[in-house]
């Protein structure tokens, strides 16, 4: 029997985790509903914890190259230790919280290009630790993202693809280790410009969007002007012709830059 239980601590005939999410449709600021169901082994088994947690496959910039790197940016303990009998099975429910400056993953049904976040799990057995598989999770825009978004659609713009970046935006409320960059292909009305990215960083009052124009080579030189950066409100964005302010900030600069 020890050796069955040493050969289990080291995940031979020990139990296994799976996790069940109820639903995986989500919003910033909202919970994602699940539960984690673990399957005994040969041998009775003491698990010391267990976790869940949300993941992001983030660029990181090393040397000449970017390179993909895997970040936990929330977890949850879930109770404490328990014993897992041979062949039972234990069931743990759980609400795990999404952060408001979540990245968006689905927009009108369709995944972003580019996103890799899910749900991870992780089991600990003898002072070792069983990570799960990911649970992918799809991120809906909030009503004020969303608002943003139809704004750049009814410019005529179209995505092109997202991208998460390790790193912080300067003068924003961001508390995550990266962000999320939203790329749009221009019309050919602002024939000047090759994209627009799109960034939005959010707490529970408002968000900050920040914005950057992606000039075509030999076009205008680097400019502030380029960047812009406003709040928005979750309550108050309604008041406000999207469209007609995007467009003007797109004419303004265009018109100085003299490539409308």
């Amino acid at each position: 029997m020890g050796f069955k239980r040493l050969l289990a601590s080291m995940g031979a005939g020990g139990a296994s985790v799976e996790t069940e999410l109820t639903e995986a449709n989500v919003v910033p600021g909202g919970v994602v509903q699940g539960e984690v169901r673990i399957q005994g082994g040969s041998v009775d088994q003491q698990i010391e914890g267990l976790s869940v947690g949300l993941q992001a496959r983030v660029e990181v910039e090393g040397g000449d190259q970017e390179v993909k790197q895997d970040i936990e940016f929330t977890k949850q303990r879930l109770g404490g230790a328990f014993e897992v009998k041979a062949g039972a099975v234990h069931v743990v429910p759980f609400g795990l919280e999404i952060p408001w400056e979540t990245p968006i993953t689905t927009i009108e049904g369709q995944l972003l290009r580019g996103m890799n976040i899910g749900v991870t799990t992780e089991l600990e057995i003898a002072r070792a630790v069983d990570s799960g598989d990911l649970d992918p999770i799809n991120v809906h825009p909030l009503p004020a993202q969303q608002a943003i978004l139809d704004a750049f659609i009814q410019l005529g713009f179209r995505f092109k693809s997202a991208d998460m970046e390790r790193g912080h935006i300067r003068g924003t409320r961001q508390r995550l280790p990266f962000y999320q960059e939203i790329e749009f292909l221009p019309p050919q009305q602002y024939r000047g410009l090759n994209q627009v990215e799109l960034t939005f960083v959010a707490d529970d009052r408002e968000m900050d969007v920040v914005l950057e124009m992606d000039k075509k080579p030999g076009l205008f030189s680097e400019s502030s002007d380029s960047y812009k950066a406003f709040k928005v409100g979750h309550e108050d964005f309604r008041a406000t012709d999207w469209a007609a302010y995007l467009n003007q900030w797109l004419a303004d600069v265009g018109g100085r830059r003299n490539w409308l």
